[in-house]
């Protein structure tokens, strides 16, 4: 059965407030959904992305922009082949569900791209909102998924993409969710409350990433004997500062777990080695530093044995807390902004770890002390457990959803 698209959309698809990324002017939207979904992990997407990763390579500018890199080398052959054996179930029959309209946040310039690939290997067609804040990193991947539409060889692919950027104030998130089958949401509460005012056809659904936050778990006994500690503060920086802490992943609390000795060593060694690499590589916004000691107040207010630790500028603060209050979570602060909490029992968080918990970075702690931990604590929050500076991994099991799955159909033959 074919979809019909509205003529007043039609009208709004041809508007001046929409911008087209990666296509032409005369981009058919009726054309675009008629098209049929397909398999997951097709080999014409895998060869696609697979160019794509290629492409961007080929940019000199690439060096520039760790996160394009990054996902750059996600999109490699190699890799989705190797998530294929991980989520393709050649037993079962299963095509995308259609039409995915992906609505990235403003706060990360590449999540768009992880999006986009999401819909691609689960069989869909996708409209990407990108941000509407100018990142050069965007631009890059547009350009070079422009460069790869010119390529007959992967024209069938190019075609289940459209890139779009417009005014939220206009009505083109309305017109798209008209059409689509999933609505994916990247962003904050209050905006995904905002988009979800537009319709979905009845057999449509939302798929949401709201706001959440992240900690760290590092046991400092394992630490002080680690000769490589800088690495490990390097893997923080990069989970941390590279995005100032805007990322869902980025920590904000900090629990060393440990005896005393072990715990104030390895505070030494790390927050030292951190700052250098701040100092080196890293640019304080203006302004931020009010947002930081507005914050410390405020947290002062209701915290016990609050004390701002050994700062010797505004890079990098450390706020020492002598308890861990249920609501930590609401003093949260970026660019450089920790509050850190020592304990000998790593059960503890149990008392804070609410359902907007996302990620748990850890060191020093194995696979079967972590499967435990969750195990006696089931906690409501913490969907992923990564070691220390793979916090901006993107996985196809994010926020729990098994994205594959998620996003596509499974036909059943009895």
């Amino acid at each position: 059965m074919q979809k019909y698209v509205d003529a007043v959309i039609l009208m709004q698809m041809n508007s001046k407030e929409l911008k087209l990324l990666n296509t032409s002017g005369d981009w058919n939207i009726q054309s675009f959904v008629e098209q049929k979904p397909i398999n997951p992990f097709s080999d014409e997407v895998i060869e696609y992305l697979n160019t794509l990763s290629k492409e961007l390579n080929q940019n000199k500018k690439i060096k520039s922009f760790p996160d394009v890199a990054t996902f750059s080398f996600y999109c490699r052959k190699s890799n989705i082949l190797q998530l294929k054996k991980k989520f393709n179930n050649d037993e079962q029959i299963k095509l995308g569900l259609g039409v995915l309209f992906h609505i990235a946040p403003s706060n990360v310039a590449i999540n768009f791209a992880y999006s986009l690939v999401v819909g691609l290997l689960s069989g869909n067609l996708n409209i990407v909102r990108v941000p509407s804040k100018y990142f050069e990193q965007v631009e890059m991947v547009a350009r070079a998924i422009n460069a790869i539409s010119k390529s007959k060889k992967h024209r069938a692919v190019s075609n289940r993409i459209v890139l779009v950027n417009y005014d939220s104030t206009t009505d083109l998130t309305k017109s798209f969710s008209s059409v689509c089958d999933v609505r994916v949401i990247w962003g904050g509460d209050e905006t995904i409350s905002k988009i979800r005012e537009n319709k979905l056809n009845p057999r449509a659904f939302d798929l949401t990433f709201a706001d959440r936050y992240s900690i760290c778990i590092i046991n400092a006994d394992k630490y002080v004997e680690e000769k490589k500690y800088k690495q490990i503060a390097s893997g923080f920086f990069n989970d941390t500062y590279l995005f100032d802490q805007n990322a869902c992943t980025s920590p904000h609390l900090i629990i060393w777990v440990g005896n005393k000795s072990s715990i104030k060593e390895g505070q030494f060694q790390f927050w030292e080695t951190l700052y250098f690499l701040a100092k080196n590589n890293y640019q304080l916004a203006s302004g931020v530093v009010i947002d930081k000691l507005t914050n410390l107040f405020d947290h002062a207010i209701s915290a016990k044995g609050l004390k701002l630790k050994n700062n010797k500028d505004n890079l990098l603060w450390r706020v020492h807390v002598d308890e861990l209050q249920s609501n930590i979570d609401e003093f949260r602060c970026n660019s450089g902004y920790f509050a850190e909490y020592c304990t000998e029992d790593l059960k503890e968080i149990e008392g804070i770890i609410n359902k907007k918990y996302q990620t748990l970075a850890y060191y020093g702690f194995s696979n079967e002390e972590l499967k435990n931990l969750i195990k006696e604590l089931k906690p409501h929050g913490i969907d992923r457990i990564v070691p220390i500076g793979k916090t901006m991994d993107f996985s196809l099991i994010w926020d729990g959803y098994d994205l594959i799955n998620k996003l596509s159909r499974t036909i059943e033959i009895l």
